[in-house]
């Protein structure tokens, strides 16, 4: 997984990361009960980031669309990953995680949303696992709560999504 792909570099650490994102790597124990909470087997993938960096903020923090979004014409931009744990309020099963933006926000029950957007909230990124299941491999969903939870597809696995974020420059005019 993730061959040619620096993840020494793919990292962003700051003071706000490593407060509000990252753990300490998981331990088996962790990801079963992580897992077993929210309903859903993580993909192989995912878990193999999580264990080198447990969640963080990407130095590439944008993924081309096809579709426009509330947040550009031609892409979505992350505000970073969360980490498989509760600890940090940005971590999957934290104050600040996937069932909190079900249950606060609304957002609807495709499977975990595991990157929060800029937004503060109005769009999130997801694992979607509607047409695989709960234990299948889900692709990854950009889900825009602006525009009535509208789900614009972005990658079909959580492997191709990372290696398609791109750094801002990109779309700068």
């Amino acid at each position: 997984m993730f061959k040619g792909l620096d993840l020494a570099t793919f990292w962003d650490d700051s003071e706000h990361a490593l407060n509000e994102y990252v753990s300490p790597p998981p331990s088996d124990e962790l990801i079963a009960e992580v897992q077993r909470e929210l309903g859903h087997t993580l993909p192989a993938a995912y878990v193999a980031m999580m264990r080198i960096h447990n969640g963080g903020v990407p130095c590439r923090r944008c993924f081309p669309t096809q579709a426009p979004t509330s947040w550009a014409a031609d892409h979505v931009a992350i505000t970073g990953i969360l980490g498989i744990g509760r600890d940090k309020s940005c971590s999957l099963c934290g104050a600040l995680g996937s069932e909190f933006m079900v249950e606060a926000w609304g957002y609807p029950r495709i499977g975990i949303y595991f990157a929060d957007c800029p937004s503060a909230g109005h769009d999130m990124i997801a694992m979607d696992y509607r047409a695989c299941g709960p234990s299948g491999e889900p692709s990854i969903a950009h889900v825009d709560q602006e525009n009535g939870y509208r789900i614009t597809p972005l990658a079909p696995d959580f492997e191709t999504f990372v290696r398609g974020l791109t750094h801002e420059s990109v779309f700068e005019d």
